[in-house]
């Protein structure tokens, strides 16, 4: 008899993309769509580039989008086997009206319709695709993540691993000339909830460079969790990586089959470990590897300035 599933995921965790100089990243995350810097680190893999985190106040998972800032990193191409934009949650009616028209100078043609709901397309200030997508909010600011889409040659296998691994359930499917959407969501509904596959005929092959993303993350509830999504990302004839330790949370990754680098992490220990909650950002933290390399790191590392 083959194992029970494991429980469902809660939806996205966090998104990770590639971008130009740090400061211009700070700028156009923490400034101008208004979310917190919730952690100044350096990628644990390559302590000499800062990682940043953005989120909202406390650094929710489903709300956290992260960054490697790589200073005269190369453009790389949008194409078929990547994560194609993240999409947040932007208020209804007159709010997501005042975030279009501030953003407006950032858009890729005019407003669209997803699904019933106004989507808004732009590029960050790196080349980035991301989007603002109506949904129901309980304030004017962006409310963590909506969804994200991929882009796959074959949506199929993706999909069939979204809904026996991780417990999504199709929600949408919708065709134009050319491409097809197949919408998937996670059960509860919460931010982050929401995994779109995208095919387009003639797609090119993707290539990794500023402007794209490099990963996207699933959340698990615990160690517990997050082991019984491996074995049965295993059972699915995934490789997969043992637990890593990224200091806010425990990391497991697999490349699905449409080639998307896919983590589950979980969601503690969180991102007040290491700071307090009303310092969250504020200063460069190093997990305890790197310590030894702090005064090197700090002179190295260019300034940033949050804007207020």
């Amino acid at each position: 008899m083959p194992p029970a599933p494991p429980r469902p995921v809660a939806g996205l965790h966090h998104v990770t993309a590639i971008s130009g100089p740090p400061q211009e990243n700070v700028d156009f995350y923490a400034g101008l769509l208004g979310q917190r810097l919730v952690k100044r680190t350096v990628n644990f893999d390559d302590p000499g580039t800062y990682h940043l985190y953005y989120g909202d106040a406390a650094g929710t998972p489903g709300t956290i989008l992260t960054f490697f800032p790589v200073i005269g990193a190369a453009p790389g191409r949008e194409g078929a086997g990547q994560a194609l934009a993240y999409a947040y949650r932007a208020p209804r009616g007159t709010g997501f009206d005042a975030w279009a028209e501030r953003l407006e100078g950032l858009a890729e043609g005019p407003l669209a319709e997803r699904f019933g709901d106004r989507v808004l397309s732009l590029r960050d200030a790196h080349g980035q695709r991301l989007e603002l997508v109506e949904a129901e909010t309980t304030g004017a600011a962006l409310e963590g993540f909506h969804s994200v889409t991929l882009w796959l040659r074959d949506p199929e296998p993706t999909a069939r691993l979204l809904v026996d691994v991780f417990g999504y359930e199709p929600a949408g499917h919708a065709q134009a000339p050319g491409e097809e959407r197949l919408r998937f969501v996670a059960r509860g509904g919460g931010i982050g909830g929401i995994v779109d596959l995208l095919r387009r005929d003639n797609a090119p092959a993707a290539q990794q460079g500023k402007g794209t993303i490099h990963h996207v993350a699933f959340r698990a509830e615990d160690a517990g969790h997050q082991m019984a999504l491996r074995e049965a990302l295993r059972a699915a004839g995934q490789q997969v990586t043992p637990p890593i330790d990224r200091q806010y949370f425990n990391a497991i990754y697999t490349r699905e089959p449409g080639g998307v680098l896919f983590e589950v992490a979980t969601d503690p220990p969180g991102f007040a470990v290491d700071e307090a909650p009303d310092a969250l950002g504020n200063a460069l933290q190093l997990p305890a590897q790197h310590e030894h390399l702090r005064t090197r790191l700090e002179a190295h590392l260019p300034p940033l300035k949050v804007p207020a």
